[in-house]
């Protein structure tokens, strides 16, 4: 007797019916994407491109777009790789200030990128998620949201729920600070600021507001920070100048790396010594000359990407750059030697975000400033008491003391079965590619656990994270999926991948770092198994087959519903249809001709 599927039957028993649809006609899609920094925006522009019949909301918890760059606002705050490589590759900006850009330029890049595409009737700022839970029935993200209550109390909020197909997010690691584990912290009577909430003045809720103001003024104040990681490396040298007295407290050790780019800087700047450059109006004028900005774009991304071969274990570029880098080092502290000796590392170059640091070093000789390699003991009213009983008194206390890099997000997440992201993700995360997890269907992250970079172009991994997202989005529509879900033992697979991978690299090695939750050994969380441009063939080659399906349609069995009933739109005149565009010029693809 012949199966049920042999007589043109499903398996459910019911007789087989072609869809009452073109196979090309889009059913609709509701996205939404959490967060409004670099990947929200770039996902918005590139969903909306690429994704016909959509419904999207781009939903973030804060007053203004631009995520990382909009939280972050303390004195000094800049990026510590070139602007011309800190942008996206479809939007250019030839207008920089200079070779390494300030933070609030970086957010009004990411405004204008927001204003060109249109895209802010799709965002809605302070609204904050607070939920995501999965209906396995449905196929469907339900998602409670929190925004400001219309009445008139700052404090009062209301919730409300959304519904979404695919949940995007793009909330990145470093956005969910920490205070530090200080005994007395809480008692002291001065200003305690943290790097990452800091406060801008009177007007800070403005998106305009100069992120110069600070929460008191400078003058004649002694102030601690504490920390030696990027933000307390941009912080001293900013309010040096402008303190009485200045204490950093440092209990690690750190490269300060020769300036990124340098070699590129100083061909510009003409000047072997310069740490950043401000860029002339006649180098903005060459720059809007397409084909000379494109090659000095480049340029800059060749000298980035060449930096992957510092960051395996052995290789002369690294044992170069711990050369150079050490003598560079010691250079800048001429006037006080004695601080290498706490600061040199004996890690390798790259076992902790490297970060140039420009102008840090020299304002650790500056008369000002005083340099404290001793363990804190304790916070006490007026300042800071250290392990060999010694009392410094403070009127302010900075902490630039980092993120909370669990890359546990911030808001409760359950999957199929109920399962949480937190207990998915003990004792570390586990994903596929960085973009999926399984037990999470039709969610795709971007710039999660093993996604970055130490070295390289980081904004092409995102770039290339959020078109893999449109492409399953696509795959969800063009088949009438009701959801994808990446194999667990695709992701058992990639964990393999992870484990025999960093062993050969630099960021395997001892040494504490946030790339592997703040300790010195194990698993590396944080970077992607390989150069930028590895996780870029990655990403721009999905593997359908390491996902599993779920048909949206109750009762239909047959894999290909989806071709509907046997025409395209086209077929059927449907308005903005061509029957010929496959002989369109911009979609034929012409083949060169041997010469």
């Amino acid at each position: 007797m012949a199966s049920p599927l042999e007589n043109g039957f499903a398996a459910s028993g019911t007789q087989f019916k072609l869809g009452e649809f073109a196979s090309d006609e889009p059913r609709r899609m509701r996205v939404v994407i959490i967060g409004a920094g670099y990947s929200g925006i770039t996902a918005g522009i590139r969903f909306l491109q690429r994704v016909r019949n959509l419904e999207m909301t781009i939903y973030d918890a804060y007053a203004g777009i631009g995520g990382t760059w909009y939280i972050n606002k303390y004195p000094g705050l800049a990026c510590d790789i070139p602007a011309h490589s800190y942008q996206l590759t479809f939007a250019d900006n030839p207008n920089w200030s200079s070779f390494y850009a300030p933070g609030p330029e970086i957010r009004e890049y990411l405004e204008s990128v927001v204003e060109k595409y249109k895209l802010m009737p799709y965002i809605k700022l302070q609204h904050k998620l607070t939920r995501a839970e999965y209906n396995e029935e449905t196929g469907k993200w339900h998602l409670t949201i929190q925004r400001p209550s219309p009445v008139d109390d700052d404090s009062a909020v209301e919730e409300f729920t959304d519904i979404a197909d695919v949940l995007f997010t793009g909330i990145g690691a470093l956005n969910r600070w920490d205070w530090p584990d200080i005994d007395g912290l809480e008692t002291f009577q001065g200003k305690v600021i943290h790097s990452a909430q800091w406060k801008t003045g009177e007007g800070d809720d403005d998106p305009k507001a100069k992120w110069e103001d600070t929460v008191t003024q400078w003058k004649d104040k002694k102030v601690a920070v504490i920390g030696v990681g990027s933000s307390a490396i941009q912080i001293v040298p900013s309010i040096q100048p402008k303190v009485t007295q200045l204490a950093n407290f440092v209990r690690g050790k750190t490269w300060i790396s020769a300036t990124f780019g340098k070699g590129l800087l100083a061909e510009i700047a003409k000047d072997d010594t310069a740490t950043n450059y401000k860029y002339t109006e006649e180098d903005k004028k060459k720059f809007q000359d397409p084909l000379y900005y494109n090659k000095y774009r480049r340029e800059i991304e060749r000298d980035s990407n060449a930096a992957y071969a510092a960051t395996i274990v052995g290789s002369h570029m690294q044992e170069m750059g711990r050369k150079l880098f050490r003598e560079d080092m010691i250079k800048r502290l001429a006037k006080r030697p004695w601080i290498a000796d706490h600061l040199l590392p004996d890690f390798a170059v790259a076992c902790r975000r490297l970060t140039p640091g420009p102008g840090y070093l020299e304002a650790l000789c500056e008369d000002n400033v005083e340099f404290v390699p001793d363990v804190i003991k304790r916070v006490t009213a007026n300042g800071i008491e250290t392990v060999d009983g010694k009392h410094r008194d403070f009127d302010i206390i900075i902490c630039a003391t980092g993120f909370n890099i669990s890359y546990k997000l911030p808001f409760t997440f359950v999957g199929r079965g109920g399962v949480k992201l937190t207990d998915k993700f003990d004792p570390h995360p586990r994903t596929y590619l960085g973009v999926a997890v399984d037990g999470f269907p039709n969610w795709f992250a971007c710039l999660g656990p093993n996604s970055g970079v130490g070295a390289g172009s980081l904004l092409i991994i995102m770039e290339r994270q959020v078109d893999y997202a449109v492409q399953a989005t696509l795959k969800l529509q063009r088949e009438r999926l009701k959801s994808i879900e990446v194999k667990k033992e695709a992701i058992d697979d990639f964990d393999e991948y992870l484990d025999n991978y960093f062993p050969k690299s630099v960021f395997g090695s001892k040494c504490r770092s946030w790339y592997k939750m703040g300790k010195e050994e194990g698993r590396v969380v944080a970077l992607w198994p390989g150069s930028p441009l590895h996780a870029v063939h990655a990403l721009s080659n999905p593997r359908w087959e390491d996902y599993k399906y779920e048909l949206l349609d109750p009762g239909v069995k047959n894999r290909f519903y989806w071709l509907g009933d046997g025409s395209t739109m086209a077929d059927n005149g449907v308005p903005g249809t061509d029957s010929s565009w496959y002989l369109d010029p911009t979609v034929v693809d012409f083949p060169p001709v041997p010469t």
